[in-house]
């Protein structure tokens, strides 16, 4: 191996250079906080549950619950635990959760703690009887309602942002329905709630729409998820999507439609399309598999290389990598391999070690890329640890050149609304140039999609903003107020 392979340039932290990683992740992947899976009107609405909650376990690894209603005797069981759906839930623990109205969620944190007591939902005792709260996204005025409250007299159990909206609805005089609009239309943020009663069950999406939410039939029950691969998973059938500000509530006489705030800009999470949602749901109308493969077509249109195979980083990236091999007729190979066997998290006490923990999680195929010219598709770069580690492992595997091709534009700024995303100073893109980027993840060219271009990708409403899309960790245009407080504080 030449020298300029092994003599490698230090990898960028954000305000300094290092030869580790910034955190202890061993990659530096975005991370979506959560997902939610709700059952109304169905007779084993927790098994229903936990296999939605499995199909939507990719947002979120760190702990899962579901709180079911028995309506016999209109009381709440709950189970939540840290771990992975399979791990929290079997049949005995699924078998004690009776009833037919169920709530779910699986959770990755940010600044909430990771802990049991900020696993959701969250579960209160409150005048009208048992209060059971789910969401996924960020409430960015969290910290302002919370000290409020606190003078107020309220005494919070938790560090989730989610606990303030049980708080608003506790503390208002009027009905729950009317109080639970009243505190979603006090909380700024992206978020999709569900909020569930002994007799009742709210669901609600923020006025822009950046966190996903869908509603399906399964016989005379409603299902709600995150995603349209949920409903696919537990054979409901996709209804439609919960529009933005607008609030659903179920009880005995049915679905009732409501509004809690007007639709005033539709702002879908860009990321959602790009990494987030898995490649066989669909936002919004759009596949997200074709809309993936439609970005690496693009891709290959602004910035085509000449090469000898294209390969995606898996999972993502890997329809926006056939795309590109469609685009161009090089040939898609399957140059890297990613272990889905090795865990949630490693102990990582050296550099050395965390060198071999990527091996056991990303493997490059030798005799695909040896002596090959590699087109890597991958869909971000946040701090630039993850780009290099794997231009590195193609580089010692035999691969002659590596060329990178980034599927989102530069994210260059954090989001506020359900992503966990490093402080701006430690995204890579928010400070260095094109070029400057490329020389630290150890690539012989870089290029990433055009805003315009990854807006046309995945297609959508012409009339609105990008397409109803929110591209502020692109272009940061944020669709809400962002003040210096939300800026250090990120949610679920």
């Amino acid at each position: 191996m030449s020298d300029e392979v092994r003599q490698l340039p230090k990898l960028w932290t954000g305000d300094h250079y290092n030869e580790g990683i910034g955190r202890d992740d061993m990659f530096d992947k975005l991370k979506e906080e959560c997902g939610v899976f709700g059952v109304f009107g169905y007779s084993d609405a927790s098994s229903l549950a936990y296999y939605g909650l499995h199909a939507l376990q990719h947002r979120g690894e760190e702990s899962c619950g579901i709180c079911t209603v028995d309506v016999e005797n209109k009381g709440f069981h709950y189970h939540r635990g840290m771990g992975l759906v399979k791990e929290v839930f079997d049949q005995p623990k699924l078998e004690g959760l009776k009833g037919t109205r169920a709530i779910g969620h699986v959770r990755y944190s940010t600044s909430g703690e990771s802990q049991l007591a900020n696993a959701q939902p969250l579960i209160f005792k409150y005048r009208d009887g048992d209060l059971a709260v789910a969401t996924n996204g960020n409430i960015v005025n969290a910290p302002e309602i919370r000290r409020e409250l606190e003078y107020q007299g309220s005494i919070f159990q938790t560090t989730s942002d989610t606990e303030v909206i049980a708080h608003l609805i506790a503390r208002s005089p009027k009905d729950f329905v009317s109080a639970a609009k009243d505190a979603l239309q006090r909380i700024v943020g992206g978020f999709a709630f569900l909020i569930m009663t002994n007799d009742k069950l709210v669901v609600a999406s923020d006025p822009h729409g950046l966190r996903p939410l869908v509603m399906g039939k399964l016989g005379d029950g409603y299902v709600f998820a995150s995603e349209t691969c949920a409903l696919e998973t537990v054979g409901a059938a996709y209804v439609r999507d919960v529009q933005p500000g607008e609030m659903l509530v179920l009880d005995k006489d049915g679905l009732h439609e409501d509004r809690y705030a007007p639709l005033v800009r539709r702002a879908t999470c860009a990321m959602e399309y790009i990494y987030f949602a898995r490649p066989d749901s669909d936002i919004n109308g759009i596949n997200l598999h074709s809309a993936r493969k439609r970005m690496g077509s693009r891709m290959a249109i602004e910035s085509f290389v000449d090469a000898d195979i294209v390969t995606g980083v898996p999972d993502s990236s890997i329809s926006a990598a056939i795309g590109y091999a469609e685009q161009t007729g090089i040939p898609y190979e399957l140059g890297l391999i990613k272990n889905k066997y090795t865990g949630r998290t490693f102990i990582q006490p050296s550099q050395e070690l965390r060198e071999k923990g990527v091996k056991m999680k990303l493997s490059a195929v030798r005799k695909v890329v040896e002596g090959k010219r590699v087109v890597m598709i991958d869909d971000s770069i946040v701090r630039g640890t993850t780009s290099r580690r794997i231009v590195n492992l193609l580089r010692e595997a035999g691969a002659t050149e590596v060329h990178v091709l980034i599927t989102s534009p530069p994210f260059a700024n954090p989001c506020y609304y359900g992503i966990d995303t490093p402080d701006r100073k430690e995204l890579i893109a928010s400070s260095k140039s094109v070029e400057e980027i490329r020389e630290i993840i150890n690539a012989d060219s870089l290029y990433f999609i055009s805003n315009q271009g990854y807006v046309d990708a995945v297609g959508g409403n012409d009339g609105e903003i990008n397409r109803g899309m929110c591209m502020a960790c692109f272009d940061n245009d944020y669709p809400t107020p962002i003040d210096a407080e939300s800026e250090k504080s990120c949610s679920c």
